[in-house]
């Protein structure tokens, strides 16, 4: 009996990082890429990180013509009222690298104490085909941010994020990473999405 191919799905980020753990997520059922190099990527004007997604995924979409999974995701620090949230990848300015990002939290938050830099990451996802948003859910990874930066993995503001054991989250090994972060969190949830519709999976 022959196997049923694949259907494409494309994730509507240009990270290559972001692609490659949905692509180990999902791989059993779909044949994963990311955007082609000159897709315009709209503008990402919602109020939330599962809007943001939303709007990436459906765009992308309707551009493609295929299943599309956009992830917005960024870090929420207590002492900040939550900022940089939804503005985490030009939290230092409109074209702020993770070096500056970095840089402007650590201004931000001063001389407080770790006790004193609550934080967490957030992850929300969206799956959408050519009618429109399918499926949405979110994760979240609760750490503190430290006082300098540590460890050389990962990326965005993971050489701050202090996980519980104290390490931060460029310093854990990417397979340990991948099973804890928010990310993972989220990706669990489609995942079980996708087990429960096992014979209805979109094409």
């Amino acid at each position: 009996m022959l196997e049923r191919p694949r259907p494409r799905l494309v994730v509507a980020s240009g990270n290559a990082h972001k692609i490659q753990e949905m692509a180990d997520a999902l791989g059993q059922w779909f044949m994963v890429e990311g955007l082609p190099a000159n897709y315009d990527a709209p503008e990402e004007t919602g109020d939330t990180f599962l809007a943001n997604a939303r709007i990436k995924a459906e765009i992308a979409s309707q551009r493609l013509g295929t299943l599309a999974l956009a992830d917005d995701s960024g870090i929420c620090v207590d002492a900040l009222d939550g900022a940089p949230g939804i503005f985490s990848a030009r939290f230092a300015g409109e074209h702020g690298s993770d070096e500056a990002n970095n840089d402007e939290l650590l201004r931000r938050l001063g001389d407080r104490p770790v006790d004193q830099r609550g934080a967490h990451y957030v992850c929300a996802l969206s799956l959408a085909d050519q009618r429109g948003q399918i499926f949405a859910c979110s994760g979240e990874w609760f750490g503190h941010i430290g006082l300098r930066r540590q460890g050389s993995g990962g990326f965005g503001y993971d050489p701050l994020f202090l996980t519980a054991d104290g390490r931060t989250a460029a310093e854990l090994p990417p397979t340990e990473k991948r099973s804890i972060s928010h990310r993972a969190k989220a990706l669990e949830k489609l995942v079980l999405w996708f087990e429960q519709r096992r014979t209805q999976v979109p094409g």
